[in-house]
């Protein structure tokens, strides 16, 4: 679900258009007019996802949907010829945010690409993407000049990260593809997967495809039930209410706890997985094919049990979600949002005070099926199905 110029300030909601006019007029302010290049605009989403949590990173399923809130770039950009008659290319970046309005200039080299130094946080997040575009390049130079305006709570699990990569990488494929190339599919893995890889080349985080991957290919009323082996995935319907008496809705709420993928405990969690993958090695099973029995006969310390015993059971709850929503079994789709939430908060162990309060309070209330965390924990947001009455 991204957009270039057109549609993002014609076609799309008017939430995207004030963002992209905020965009505009920062870029306006921020930079010469009259230079050379052509302008354009690119938009991705934020996501929520509603079960299959910690699994991407293990070939895993998950079953995410993207939210109006959202990023947008705005800018103008050109590939010219290198003037040093050499094979190699460079990226010349002048970017600039609404959340932090001082102009950040940086060049890449083909030849040297790593995560830049001395320059705020959010900056590498963009240039691990343009890197990832400069590796398919030749004797060229891409100059970029361009504005970041974006609604997606930061460190609200409902991946502000992401949504910046695929924005950006949207942007530059204005000027690197070839002209009128056309959305598709295959385009969209492609640009989650670049992006991925520039989070964990330029942002230390050794994140799974999910958020970058529903950010880059989400369809409009549908969820994506996505396959992390194989990075294909199924569109997923909701059924439609019977009647208005029937009529469910998705409440996602704020902890207001800030997280951070790059932090400590997540990349501890994958190298846990890890551990558990190589003793799954050993019965021809992994993480993504093994039951809770097959865990019963391998060797691993408590903790890490635990973890594998997440993932499994994770991706169980997962397949039979994608089954139980397209059929309109409320009932049995809170009991499994229920279940994944008590599996991340004493198995897996990525969840805080303030989010087992919210769930808590949330589950308590009449009309409310089920709620759990989302997104990587630590913080962040709690999504809740409930009887839209209520």
């Amino acid at each position: 679900m991204t957009f270039v110029l057109e549609e993002a300030l014609g076609g799309e909601s008017e939430m995207v258009c004030e963002l992209a006019q905020s965009a505009k007029e920062l870029f306006e302010k921020s930079f010469d007019a009259a230079k050379e290049g052509e302008v354009k605009a690119a938009v991705a989403p934020g996501r929520v996802n509603l079960i299959g949590e910690h699994v991407d990173y293990t070939g895993g399923w998950v079953l995410p949907f993207a939210i109006h809130f959202s990023t947008v770039v705005y800018g103008r950009g050109r590939v010219v010829q290198d003037s040093s008659g050499n094979n190699g290319s460079k990226a010349q970046c002048r970017i600039v945010s609404t959340h932090y309005p001082h102009v950040v200039e940086f060049t890449l080299d083909k030849s040297d690409l790593k995560p830049l130094e001395d320059k705020p946080k959010w900056a590498n997040y963009v240039a691990g993407c343009v890197a990832q575009y400069l590796k398919d390049m030749s004797g060229t130079v891409l100059e970029l000049e361009f504005a970041v305006c974006g609604n997606v709570p930061l460190g609200s699990g409902l991946s502000s990260s992401a949504s910046l990569e695929v924005a950006v990488a949207t942007f530059v494929e204005c000027f690197v593809l070839p002209p009128n190339t056309p959305t598709s599919k295959e385009r969209a893995i492609v640009r989650a997967l670049k992006c991925q890889k520039s989070e964990h080349e330029f942002c230390n985080t050794p994140c799974g495809i999910m958020d970058q991957y529903v950010s880059s290919a989400a369809l409009p009323g549908s969820l994506l039930l996505i396959d992390c082996l194989t990075n294909d995935y199924e569109p997923v319907v909701m059924a439609a209410p019977s009647s208005p008496e029937n009529a469910v809705k998705m409440v996602v709420i704020n902890s207001m706890v800030s997280h951070d993928n790059a932090g400590g405990e997540y990349p501890v969690r994958v190298q846990q997985c890890q551990v558990a993958e190589d003793a799954l090695k050993g019965i021809g099973k992994t993480l993504r094919t093994a039951t809770l029995e097959d865990l019963q006969t391998i060797t691993l310390d408590d903790l890490t049990m635990r973890r594998a015993k997440h993932a499994v059971s994770e991706n169980a709850r997962t397949r039979e979600a994608r089954r139980v929503l397209e059929l309109g079994d409320w009932t049995r789709l809170g009991q499994l949002m229920n279940g994944s939430h008590e599996s991340m908060r004493d198995d897996y162990e990525v969840s805080c005070e303030e989010i087992d309060f919210l769930v808590k309070v949330a589950q308590s209330f009449d009309g409310v099926y089920g709620s759990r965390l989302t997104g990587g924990g630590f913080g962040g947001c709690t999504v809740t199905l409930c009887q839209e009455k209520h």
